[in-house]
């Protein structure tokens, strides 16, 4: 089981293919925020329903965590050059969610058009 902490301590980097999004961890997902950089104007879709038939789907593999946004295109093309990014809420793979302490907000950062994702853990999505 990989740990998202360790992960972005060490300077691990996600991957991007259009809707699909690769991280080099596990984590128990409460929610997930994708929006353009914050404005006045602009608020993020919050995705907290990761049902099967959800907008998202979940696939977790050995060493990974593949995130597909289900009505997204192209993620690079619509949140890079640091036009928007992704925002997970999440704890540690079999920490108490009900503890506030285990819960963290990581933030996927989309750097270019590239497939090269960034990775923060951060205090509070609301002062990005």
């Amino acid at each position: 089981m990989k740990s998202f902490t360790d992960a972005v301590k060490s300077g691990r980097k996600g991957l991007v293919i259009r809707n699909s999004v690769f991280l080099p961890f596990h984590c128990e997902l409460l929610s997930i925020w994708v929006g353009k950089e914050m404005s006045l104007i602009s608020a993020p879709d919050l995705i907290s329903d990761l049902t099967d038939c959800g907008q998202v789907a979940l696939r977790v593999g050995e060493s990974y965590t593949n995130i597909v946004l289900k009505k997204w295109g192209d993620l690079a093309k619509e949140l890079g050059h640091h036009k928007g990014h992704i925002i997970l809420h999440a704890a540690e793979k079999g920490a108490d969610i009900f503890l506030p302490e285990n819960l963290h907000y990581i933030r996927i950062g989309f750097v270019d058009h590239g497939k090269e994702v960034s990775l923060e853990i951060i205090d509070d999505p609301f002062e990005l």
